[in-house]
């Protein structure tokens, strides 16, 4: 099953969005679940959230890895969306 991640960063979080980035992208090319990946960009081009996109067997899975993301753990977000994907180009 393919889901969209959809994170939004907390205000003003940048400076531990970068502290953990180096955690955060070895967690995306650590197992085979991450299909796509890549953050959103504020209209200053600065980073601001995150998508992804993840093949996992259920939603759970969906949740379970995203709890483990070192960005969640580290109170990055101020929003996480799991929504089911079907994708049609790409």
């Amino acid at each position: 099953m393919l889901v969209a991640l959809i994170a939004r960063d907390k205000p003003g979080a940048l400076p531990v969005r970068q502290e953990n980035r180096p955690l955060h992208v070895e967690y995306l090319k650590s197992g085979p679940a991450v299909q796509q990946a890549g953050p959103l960009l504020d209209a200053a081009g600065d980073m601001c959230g995150s998508l992804i996109i993840l093949d996992v067997a259920d939603m759970a899975a969906a949740e379970a890895w995203a709890a483990s993301d070192p960005y969640a753990k580290a109170g990055l977000f101020a929003s996480v969306e799991l929504v089911p994907w079907n994708r049609v180009i790409g």
